[in-house]
């Protein structure tokens, strides 16, 4: 397939695996790579030098395109975006930031930069600061997509851009991609789908999980990291909800992830105080949610974990290979375009 997506990467198929954090290790980004997408690394866990090695481990593992995420709100992020721009990662994706700066530093080196946003306002923004193309999160997606589903937002992004759009949010299959493409979409970002693959670290307790559910069995709130996040409808994430804020174990939360992320914690503190107290209060949920997510990913924890998945979860019924995923999802887009030029012969 041959896109304006596949061109400025350099890919086979314009497939993106989502940066999911925990999920989106080396050997899923090389797997993703090696199968003709590009895979992109989730680097929201990582401290700067836990960054460079999985750079430095992909490298080792695929000679193919391949990207690496920094969500801008969390700590740490601007220490990881610098690694990424220091090891001249091919394409940086952003998010909940400005980054116009990562911009600027990547396309000294011939990198490529992807913002991810849900309006157009976002894009626009992204666009004016020089960004190669921007991934429009539906609301049907895992995580942090808005109000908009992706039947609307991709056209509405295509309309008003002229940098390319990568649609993420309820793709789990070639209709998918086909759909998106005829929205005006130039490839697509697959996270719920490559989850539940045979490389992905996901546990197996969510894995069957995911396979069970329904497209209906997602919760979507604001009460579980502060802005709003679609996740698995399970016990423990009605819980999480139900609890809301907690500032006790946020502070909890925070000083750990300083410590993993080898940050000095009052350094810290008072980085989020100094913002005003929207983004303090921002921070403490990201806190909560740290340990939801990472229990679920990591531990397969059904008591206390809770996992971000999208709508497409209730389209998922097995466990293949990445490259079995890429390779179906790209004969089911070509048989969806014939079934299309049926119709209108």
């Amino acid at each position: 397939m041959k896109t304006r997506i596949t061109e400025l990467f350099g890919i086979k198929y314009p497939i993106i695996l989502s940066g999911m954090s925990w999920i989106s290790v080396p050997k899923m980004v090389a797997a993703v790579s090696n199968a003709g997408g590009l895979g992109i690394l989730a680097t929201g866990p990582f401290n700067a030098e836990e960054t460079r090695k999985a750079i430095r481990e992909i490298r080792s593992l695929t000679d193919k395109p391949f990207g690496a995420n920094a969500s801008l709100l969390f700590p740490g992020a601007v220490a990881n975006a610098k690694v990424l721009l220091e090891e001249q990662v091919p394409v940086i994706n952003f998010a909940l930031g400005k980054g116009d700066w990562i911009v600027n530093k990547a396309h000294t080196y011939g990198g490529k930069v992807v913002a991810t946003v849900v309006n157009v306002r976002h894009g626009k923004r992204a666009q004016d600061y020089g960004c190669d193309a921007v991934i429009a999160t539906g609301y049907e997606a895992a995580a942090h997509g808005e109000a908009v589903s992706s039947m609307v937002l991709i056209p509405h992004l295509a309309d008003a851009l002229s940098i390319p759009v990568i649609a993420a949010g309820g793709i789990a299959d070639g209709r998918g991609l086909a759909a998106a493409l005829a929205l005006g979409a130039e490839g697509v970002a697959m996270g719920t789908r490559l989850m539940t693959t045979k490389e992905s670290p996901l546990h197996e307790n969510y894995k069957k999980l995911s396979m069970e559910k329904e497209v209906y069995d997602t919760i979507y709130s604001t009460r579980i990291d502060g802005i709003p996040c679609r996740v698995l409808d399970t016990d423990a994430a009605r819980q999480a909800v139900q609890r809301g804020f907690n500032p006790f174990v946020a502070l909890v939360n925070s000083y750990r992830i300083a410590k993993n992320m080898q940050l000095p914690y009052l350094k810290v503190c008072f980085g989020i105080v100094s913002q005003g107290y929207k983004a303090m209060k921002q921070m403490a949920h990201m806190a909560l949610a740290f340990d939801y997510f990472q229990k679920a990913t990591e531990q397969g924890d059904t008591v206390a974990g809770v996992l971000p998945v999208g709508q497409a979860t209730g389209l998922i019924h097995d466990e293949p290979s990445v490259a079995e995923v890429i390779e179906r999802t790209i004969a089911q887009a070509k048989e969806q375009q014939q079934k299309l030029q049926n119709h209108f012969s």
